[in-house]
């Protein structure tokens, strides 16, 4: 799968059934190659700009399912908003 077709897709939360919006970034480890998050803008945000900056940390292993048109995940909105404003991923 190829970051273009991440982009694409909206992020839905299970637990609400609230629609995030669509991946802007992907955060992975440089020396294993593996993607270790996905980003998606926060809310009031437009195409990245005019806001604040939140954004959405979503962890890899919260990713319960990649379909052909969006991605289910099961996160805490506001662990997932700290963990950005935290930079940490551990």
């Amino acid at each position: 799968m190829r970051f273009s077709e991440l982009h694409q897709r909206e992020v839905i939360n299970s637990k609400d059934c609230k629609r995030l919006g669509f991946v802007s970034d992907v955060i992975f480890d440089s020396c294993t190659g593996k993607v270790e998050a996905i980003i998606v803008p926060g809310p009031g945000k437009i195409l990245g700009m005019f806001c604040p900056s939140t954004e959405y940390v979503i962890r890899f292993c919260h990713i319960v399912r990649i379909g052909p048109d969006i991605i289910l995940v099961d996160i805490d909105l506001v662990e997932a908003l700290e963990s950005r404003k935290n930079c940490s991923l551990d």
